[in-house]
């Protein structure tokens, strides 16, 4: 793991996890190959060594109790304004920074872990905050590239095939610009800007290390590839 050199700052970790989920039941705590699924990004983030606090934010009484068990802390718990299905992340750490206000906390930066993201790696949390101070972006996230060029997608009119860009239609894939989508891990940001700061940044990771997990069988195929990267030695169990 890259060490990181700018531990002389104060950072503070936010998971957020409601109590509500409409296409996974008690998705935040519901157990990964025999663990609550919150409880990888809660360890991941106390083996990184980077926070002087990790809190979860939840409205649910019982994520709050296993997010303790697991060595989080739940300062507080989240408003009904916050916890509905409509609710963004900025809102999570909107109301997280006011307590960081409220109690005088010296926090300069933030990082919001997403509850279910199992195969977040602890290099990859450093290596973007090294990136952010760096570059003195306001926020930053890992970010994988699309496996297939964009510019080549359809869209369908009934079963009718019509391209989205068809200018591309003979364009060499190797001359297309590569794009890249939101890993769904986590975010780097300055406790000034949070996440309604404009200089963003990105961190490139391996997309073998980023898995969706919305449904069902996203939690299936999870579970597979993470024995598989286990097996592989690319990724190491968290305990």
């Amino acid at each position: 793991m890259k060490i990181n050199k700018f531990i002389n700052t104060t950072n503070l970790c936010i998971i957020p996890a409601r109590g509500g989920s409409k296409r996974i039941p008690r998705k935040n705590i519901k157990e990964f190959l025999g663990k609550p699924i919150i409880s990888y990004s809660i360890e991941a983030a106390i083996q990184s060594n980077l926070f002087e606090e990790i809190m979860v934010s939840t409205d649910d009484a019982e994520i709050a109790e296993i997010a303790k068990h697991y060595g989080a802390t739940v300062p507080f718990m989240r408003s009904a304004q916050s916890s509905t299905d409509y609710a963004p992340l900025a809102a999570v750490v909107d109301e997280a920074v006011i307590w960081l206000d409220q109690t005088k906390n010296t926090c300069t930066q933030l990082c919001l872990i997403l509850p279910t993201a199992p195969f977040i790696l602890q290099r990859n949390i450093a290596d973007a905050y090294n990136l952010m101070i760096e570059k003195n972006f306001d926020s930053v996230r890992p970010v994988v590239q699309f496996s297939y060029p964009i510019q080549r997608a359809f869209r369908l009119r009934g079963q009718a095939v019509e391209m989205m860009m068809p200018e591309h239609l003979k364009t060499r894939t190797q001359d297309l610009e590569p794009a890249y989508h939101d890993a769904g891990q986590f975010y780097w940001m300055t406790r000034e800007k949070t996440l309604h700061g404009t200089n963003r940044g990105a961190l490139i990771i391996n997309d073998i290390l980023a898995q969706d997990i919305d449904s069902e069988n996203d939690w299936l195929i999870a579970e597979m590839k993470y024995r598989f990267l286990l097996e592989k030695g690319i990724i190491t169990q968290k305990t």
